[in-house]
């Protein structure tokens, strides 16, 4: 019994590097983290992107793309919107993409920073800013969901039938409720202010 403890026993030096490993871990790997969240007004939003619709989603397709060095692969969603550019009013059916998705209960990601599954359901109407990229991982390109889930917000019809883009709080382009018609001013105001 006795020598069975011994041999199950790590030792105490590289128990304790094991543990200061783990915590420099989690520093380095929080700060990376806290790095790529962007906080954005409406205005730093507009100047960033190439476009923003409001629309209903049709369909969600995740693809999976195997890495050039053969070590692994990484998934994307791509949400088929269609509607109106909130910034000139064009009408339009884009795809819009982001990292992260699950193909099946086997394969794929879970992406902290995706949208939620409630807010990407088909028949939600969203508005939704994007911009393109020619590479979003693994030679993927499409239009990119800006700011990932703070770059898709949801909308419902009010009582008195006016369309309501939900805000997310402090730190988003969309802070607090706010009609979809004043969303759209503001946004067409300020993508006019850039193209000067």
């Amino acid at each position: 019994m006795r020598s069975e403890l011994k041999t199950n026993r790590v030792p105490r030096r590289p128990r304790l590097i094991s543990i200061a490993a783990s915590a420099l871990t989690l520093v380095l790997g929080s700060a990376l983290c806290w790095a790529s969240i962007e906080k954005l007004t409406l205005p730093q939003m507009v100047q960033r992107i190439d476009n923003a619709i409001y629309g209903e989603i049709l369909s969600k397709q995740v693809t999976a793309v195997a890495l050039p060095d053969g070590s692994g692969e990484v998934f994307f969603t791509t949400l088929t919107i269609k509607g109106t550019s909130i910034l000139n009013g064009a009408q339009s059916t884009v795809e819009i993409s982001y990292p992260g998705g699950f193909i099946d209960e086997e394969n794929g990601v879970y992406n902290s920073e995706e949208p939620s599954a409630d807010d990407v359901r088909l028949g939600n109407r969203v508005v939704a800013f994007y911009k393109w990229s020619a590479d979003m991982g693994g030679g993927f390109a499409s239009n990119a969901l800006y700011a990932s889930h703070g770059g898709l917000f949801r909308t419902f019809v009010s009582r008195k039938g006016q369309t309501i883009v939900q805000g997310r709080g402090t730190g988003y382009a969309v802070a607090a409720n706010q009609l979809l018609t004043g969303l759209e001013k503001q946004a067409k105001d300020l993508y006019a202010k850039r193209k000067r």
